[in-house]
């Protein structure tokens, strides 16, 4: 019987495993939107369970991540973290002050939050920074992700939104939104197999939390949340590539590891829906945030890339001047 590449066809779409479902979930969502009732049972289930998946998704993320990992993973990977969350704060603050927690209602840029934009650029997209290290960087770069991983879920963009006045989490909400992943760290670490068991779980969680996110999406606005999505998307490179860069030259790379992690995860798509379900003051914001942070998601994982290949040449041919300069040096 002849294949039909579908995973394949998937992969070709950056972040496809969250887009693909996510845009077929608000294709049923817009066109036929009462379908998954009027089926109910687990075809429902399925529609409006992102949460449920999303919370083993964590536990399943959590067992990946490596405690053990070297000073130099820690020393690099933490900086990245520390430069990545940092800059999410800065700009949180700063929006914060201006928009609160409601989106903009109108003019080119309705629909932006600062949920939204602390959304995008608190979570780096773990597998095309380690594709991007496995080309142009260092092997030991690659693991430095171990540290940055725990980026993922919304529990910093709880603790940044906090951080920029805005409506706090009580402590119960905060706990409960990092426990997933910490019993999925401690049953990692405590058994290997565990951790290849529950790891290999992780990307085929996406899809599906993708399509009931998706389901909850109204694609008459995804026009205006494609423009600021893009707008986004370059923002998050910049805004977050410039300390990235830094932090990496600081700490004795060439920059290739910061740029590389300038771009937003799958994931982060589904932070707004987890912030209004523990806070209902973000529930307005979350609805264009979504979108926002899914096209964010598209546009960061083709500029990255390209940003991350040009100075990775740069610093090679620095690499080369200064070879050739020190090696004319022991000449004379």
């Amino acid at each position: 019987m002849a294949q039909i590449h579908i995973k394949r066809g998937i992969e070709r779409v950056p972040g496809g495993m969250m887009i693909v479902p996510l845009l077929i979930g608000s294709l049923i969502a817009t066109f036929m939107p009462g379908m998954p009732k009027f089926f109910g049972s687990f075809t429902n289930a399925l529609f409006t369970g992102a949460l449920p998946i999303l919370a083993v998704f964590y536990v399943c993320m959590g067992a990946s991540i490596d405690v053990k990992a070297t000073p130099y993973l820690i020393k690099k990977g933490g900086a990245l973290f520390a430069a990545k969350v940092g800059a999410a704060i800065v700009v949180g603050i700063v929006l914060g002050h201006f928009l609160g927690e409601a989106p903009v209602t109108s003019g080119m840029f309705a629909g932006i939050s600062t949920l939204a934009v602390v959304a995008a650029m608190n979570d780096t997209n773990g597998g095309l920074y380690m594709a991007l290290m496995g080309q142009y960087g260092r092997s030991e770069d690659v693991g430095a992700y171990t540290i940055m991983s725990l980026e993922s879920g919304p529990f910093l963009t709880m603790v940044t939104l906090g951080v920029a006045g805005l409506s706090a989490f009580p402590w119960p909400t905060l706990v409960g939104s990092i426990l997933p992943l910490a019993v999925g760290m401690l049953l990692g670490n405590l058994d290997r197999e565990m951790r290849d068991f529950l790891g290999r779980a992780v990307p085929v969680m996406i899809p599906f939390f993708a399509l009931a996110l998706g389901a909850g999406l109204d694609l008459h606005k995804v026009w205006q949340a494609g423009l600021l999505g893009i707008l986004l998307g370059f923002a998050v490179v910049v805004v977050t590539g410039i300390p990235l860069y830094i932090v990496d030259r600081l700490t004795g790379g060439t920059g290739v590891a910061g740029t590389a992690a300038a771009n937003t995860a799958g994931n982060a798509a589904a932070v707004p829906a987890l912030i209004a379900a523990a806070n209902p003051v973000y529930e307005e914001a979350a609805k264009s945030a979504t979108l926002l942070v899914a096209a964010c998601v598209v546009v960061t994982a083709i500029v990255s890339p390209i940003l991350t290949a040009a100075v990775a040449k740069r610093a090679m041919a620095r690499n080369t001047a200064n070879a050739a300069s020190a090696g004319k040096g022991a000449v004379q």
